[in-house]
């Protein structure tokens, strides 16, 4: 009897077939994929361009089949602006972790974000500084351990992790916000949604979306992956509640 050998689960056309530089456990491939996936299923990936940070993600343009520009260090989102300003019809997306876009980047999201400017971000927040080395970033949980605070963050000295699904949100331009993880086959799935969503409200030239994903660091945080997992959904959520900020309302009147 002939068997029925229909694929039902494939590699996306908009992620290549490479061998990965992330660290084992690192979640920023689940998180590629998510995105690929998404530029395939709206039929986007021919008209879009990412723009790459300086980061654990600073070579995400050799995974993804797309047009892609290097950017400098947390200067992602002008970059993105000027060639979404210039090329309008083209999809654009920034690809930024948490050190790029919440420390020396920050000005440049939450202008382009009050602009409203028509690009999409994909805000990888894995609470530390993961290329250079595990140092504290902005996101770094009160008494997390890192190279730059072995004692634990003390907030007392370097203030509370800064929130930006819930700072961004707190803008009147913005149109979709939404922080979701992709430490369990439900989020990710719960994940997936919102990415689509965000570049399905770019394709309609709605808003400036941002979707932050809270992801794992068991390098640097001296987990093995099974514990990051656990770590993150015991501690990050925890001060990073999962869900939409800002969701996306038609002006009256259009």
């Amino acid at each position: 009897m002939a068997v029925d050998s229909k694929t039902i689960f494939d590699r996306p056309v908009a992620l290549r077939d490479v061998v990965t530089h992330y660290c084992p456990g690192c979640t920023h491939g689940v998180i590629h994929r998510l995105v690929s996936e998404a530029l395939d299923e709206l039929g986007l990936r021919e008209r879009t361009c990412g723009v790459a940070p300086v980061g654990c993600s600073v070579l995400c343009y050799n995974y993804f089949d797309t047009d892609f520009m290097e950017a400098p260090h947390g200067r992602a989102p002008a970059l993105a602006t000027g060639f979404k300003r210039m090329r309008p019809e083209m999809i654009v997306f920034t690809y930024q972790g948490d050190g790029d876009l919440a420390s020396i980047g920050m000005g440049e999201i939450v202008h382009a974000a009050n602009r409203g400017e028509k690009f999409t971000t994909i805000f990888v927040n894995n609470a530390i500084y993961g290329m250079t080395g595990g140092q504290m970033a902005p996101t770094t949980l009160s008494g997390q351990i890192t190279t730059t605070c072995p004692a634990g963050r003390d907030t007392s000295h370097t203030g509370q992790p800064i929130r930006v699904a819930e700072l961004l949100s707190a803008l009147v331009t913005p149109g979709y916000i939404e922080r979701v993880a992709v430490h369990t086959p439900a989020h990710i799935l719960n994940a997936k949604k919102a990415i689509r969503k965000a570049f399905t409200l770019q394709r309609d030239n709605k808003c400036y979306t941002l979707v932050e994903v809270l992801s794992t660091c068991p390098t640097n945080w001296g987990n093995t992956p099974g514990e990051a997992v656990e770590w993150l959904d015991e501690n990050m959520i925890k001060y990073f509640p999962l869900g939409c900020y800002k969701d996306y309302v038609e002006p009256e009147g259009s």
